[in-house]
């Protein structure tokens, strides 16, 4: 079973930085896509960003040029740098996990709120 937690959300105001940190526990790290999405109030889910193991990285258009991923295999964490945040990036964040043998995302952390402010 893969566990994921999720930590590093908070109130910025516009323009700040925060960087979400996701520890991966469970399963061979490496043999999993990691993916963020968020969801914002009365809006869906969205993916945000997703990372291979060997680390090719795609990203939503919203959130490229500011939005950096990051995954460290020997620590089983990825990380997701948000710089020059913006209000519409207010959300809860989700990790996500999906072996590389399937489509779906299958395990997801408990989520972390990202609150900018103007």
């Amino acid at each position: 079973q893969v566990e994921l937690a999720e930590s590093g959300g908070g109130l910025v105001q516009a323009g700040d930085s925060l960087r979400l940190s996701c520890a991966f526990l469970g399963r061979t790290f490496s043999l999993y896509v990691m993916g963020w999405f968020r969801q914002a109030p009365g809006k869906e889910r969205e993916l945000v960003a997703q990372i291979t193991s060997g680390g090719s990285t795609y990203e939503v258009d919203s959130v490229k040029d500011r939005f950096t991923q990051s995954r460290d295999n020997l620590k089983n964490t990825v990380y997701l740098q948000m710089n020059s945040l913006k209000p519409e990036d207010t959300a809860i964040y989700y990790c996500a996990a999906k072996h590389i043998s399937t489509s779906e995302f299958a395990y997801w952390g408990q989520g972390t709120q990202v609150t900018v402010s103007e």
